[in-house]
């Protein structure tokens, strides 16, 4: 008898990008994907913080680039990713959130959200899938989603509705570029310990209704994403795709 081997979850000789890899879940997945071996263009608005993200890993001795990107612009990011491009591994951490009662919503917070979250998340797929086509190698594309792609969540009706819209999107396109070797799946995370949660983690009616919900018992932090995108990235999950990876503590188990 002849024991199969595990697939290797290392990305040596690979090229990713990380959108949104400036600081928190996108800088943490930068780090985890160059730590695996591949070269990492980390791609975000803020280059101070974007470029303290890849003068640490370089400092790990890992290789990484910068690239000061808006996604939100798709006239820029297509023209960036024409001259970057192709990749074998797209990740998409960045995201925006305004929360409020549904009845509150303004037009302009709504319009925003999905300019990011859904519009830019669109397009940054679709460049990625057409260089990979256009190269005939297929790829890996990621998507940082949330747990609220799949139930509801008091005051984020917007916020759900960009990430239900995320997960639907994304079944749809493994569809098309199945037989192109393109896989596409989501990382759908609980409420992480990161700068920009910080105002939700300082609301202890807030805090109460997550810890109930969560069934491990404890928030997440970014350590809890690093794997689930070394995964999707990797040939450990080759015949993985149109799905969502849960990081959720259990809260979508009920």
């Amino acid at each position: 008898m002849s024991l199969p081997r595990l697939p290797s979850f290392r990305l040596d000789g690979r090229r990713a990008l990380v959108a949104g890899a400036s600081s928190g879940i996108g800088a943490a997945c930068a780090a985890a994907l160059a730590e695996q071996g591949a070269h990492v263009v980390c791609a975000a608005r803020g280059e101070e913080r974007l470029a303290a993200t890849v003068a640490e890993i370089v400092a790990r001795r890992q290789s990484a680039s910068a690239l000061p990107l808006d996604i939100g612009d798709i006239q820029a990011m297509d023209a960036a990713l024409a001259v970057e491009a192709p990749f074998d591994i797209v990740v998409n951490s960045a995201g925006l959130a305004r929360h409020s009662a549904a009845v509150d919503t303004r037009p302009e917070d709504f319009d925003a959200v999905m300019a990011i979250n859904l519009r830019a998340a669109y397009f940054l797929s679709t460049a990625a899938a057409r260089a990979m086509i256009a190269r005939g190698k297929g790829g890996s594309i990621i998507h940082i989603s949330s747990q609220m792609g799949h139930v509801g969540g008091v005051d984020r009706a917007v916020y759900c509705a960009s990430k239900h819209a995320i997960e639907g999107m994304v079944k749809s396109m493994a569809l098309e570029w199945g037989r192109a070797g393109i896989r596409i799946n989501t990382v759908c995370p609980t409420f992480i310990r990161t700068p920009l949660t910080e105002g939700t983690f300082a609301n202890p009616e807030r805090v109460r209704w997550i810890e109930e919900k969560i069934k491990l018992g404890r928030v997440g932090t970014v350590e809890d994403i690093m794997g689930a995108v070394v995964y999707l990235a990797s040939d450990a999950s080759a015949l993985v795709t149109g799905s969502a990876l849960m990081v959720d503590g259990g809260w979508t188990a009920d």
